[in-house]
């Protein structure tokens, strides 16, 4: 009688393994004919708006990357006048421009300022025809699904991600998000200086690839805070933390002239050429009037602190690598006393120090000047020097971005240089903006934080 091995009667060793192998291939083969079938049930019909079929699961991303930020805005406050009605009825439809492109797509709406639950029943994503023009470009409506399915309801002050859809996002161009939502959640969640305009149509036209419907103007972003992209051409998100100097109030309508544009310009035209630069995303997080230090007011608060919404609008953010800030003015121009330097200092290193704790690099700007402005005064320059001599000895940030020396006047430092000044003494031309984005080093945005003892 031949040995038993593993309870095997009356099989040799070799006769054994094949047996088993012929097991296990009969296994295999029967897991990947139940698997096809169980996938196949979950498919959808065939939809003239749905995402192009993958392999097995037509909303899988149709190729590898990392998801990162294209674009972003922060929630500033609750709009005004949309208490009651809100956008109840109304299809939204935002514009935004990306700064990287990629190859799925998904969204981030807020109803940060709400005081009723927002129930959006349909969305969608397309790119945009056309400059300045609700249009959507043939072929690429997509409809926007939430764990799911096309309708989600977020509570006051939460927010929603959509799922991601499969979309060939360029980067550097625009894209349409539209939202139907048929009730008020009360004040709607904005973003108030767009510099961009975007589109409100009567009735739920989320489909609608025409532009037709949509008569009525917006100059704020609405419910929207966030695209993100599955992304071969980035690896990292670049965020830009600022008030109206980040935020571009002065720049040109409609042209993506504020310097974070200005900047994904600078960083796609280096890799584009084979120089040495990161490949990451840029998004703004600029809120006109933001401080270091104090909130603006309201219950949450409008335009909160620095030190409030950082985790919100900059470690939130996918695959954050770098951080830029560029915050601080408010912080001297909109105290009634004179405030103290050594405060918004301690402020800007307690951000630096959330960062490094994720590992986000920072890189710091210096305050830029303002005399001619109607809140100058010579205090609050003194104020304003004694910040940036702190930021320039780099005791506060990892890298620094003189931003001051940039754009002053050589023969009044004091004063922005004419042709950088948008008239106000505070707010950069569109020429300014560009020169704001030149005064960060593309090398500097490479690398991660530094190592905490």
């Amino acid at each position: 009688m031949t040995e038993r091995h593993d309870g095997g009667v009356g099989m040799s060793p070799a006769q054994h393994r094949a047996t088993l192998s012929a097991i296990v291939l009969l296994i295999v083969a029967l897991s990947a004919v139940i698997y096809t079938g169980v996938d196949a049930g979950h498919g959808r019909g065939d939809d003239a708006l749905a995402a192009p079929r993958a392999a097995h699961n037509p909303a899988a991303p149709v190729s590898t990357g990392v998801w990162v930020g294209t674009w972003a805005a922060a929630p500033v406050g609750g709009e005004p006048l949309t208490d009651g009605d809100g956008m109840a009825g109304r299809t939204v439809r935002n514009v935004v421009h990306t700064s990287v492109g990629g190859t799925s797509a998904r969204i981030t709406l807020s109803n940060l300022y709400g005081t009723r639950p927002l129930t959006v029943t349909a969305a969608t994503i397309a790119l945009a025809a056309g400059d300045d023009n609700p249009a959507a470009a043939a072929g690429t409506l997509r409809r926007l699904t939430f764990g799911g399915t096309p309708a989600v309801t977020v509570p006051p002050g939460g927010q929603a991600v959509s799922d991601a859809v499969a979309l060939a996002v360029p980067a550097d161009s625009d894209v349409l998000v539209s939202t139907y939502a048929p009730d008020s959640s009360g004040p709607v969640t904005y973003h108030r200086h767009a510099r961009q305009t975007s589109y409100v149509a009567d009735g739920e036209h989320t489909e609608d690839l025409t532009g037709g419907p949509y008569t009525g103007h917006s100059t704020a972003w609405r419910y929207l805070t966030a695209l993100d992209v599955l992304s071969n051409e980035a690896d990292g998100t670049v965020v830009a933390f600022g008030d109206s100097l980040t935020d571009g109030v002065t720049s040109t309508p409609g042209a993506n002239r504020r310097w974070p544009d200005v900047l994904a310009d600078r960083l796609r035209a280096a890799v584009a050429s084979g120089a040495e630069a990161p490949r990451h995303g840029v998004v703004n997080a600029g809120i006109s009037g933001n401080q270091v230090l104090a909130d603006g007011r309201g219950r949450p608060a409008d335009n909160p602190s620095g030190l409030k919404r950082f985790e919100r609008d900059v470690l939130g953010r996918p695959n954050v690598k770098v951080v830029v800030i560029a915050l601080g003015v408010n912080d001297i121009l909109r105290n009634r006393a004179l405030a103290d330097p050594d405060a918004v200092v301690a402020g800007l290193r307690t951000l630096v120090d959330r960062a490094h704790a994720r590992g986000v690099k920072v890189v710091g700007a210096t305050l830029m000047p303002f005399r001619g402005h109607r809140g100058y005064t010579e205090p609050r320059e003194d104020v304003r020097r004694r910040i940036n001599e702190a930021i320039r000895s780099g005791t506060v940030f990892d890298e620094v971005a003189d931003l001051d020396k940039a754009l002053r006047d050589p023969y009044d430092p004091r004063r922005l240089r004419s042709d950088y000044d948008s008239g106000d003494s505070l707010h950069p031309s569109d020429r300014g903006y560009r020169r704001m984005a030149e005064a960060v080093d593309l090398a500097e945005l490479e690398g991660s934080a530094p190592a905490r003892l």
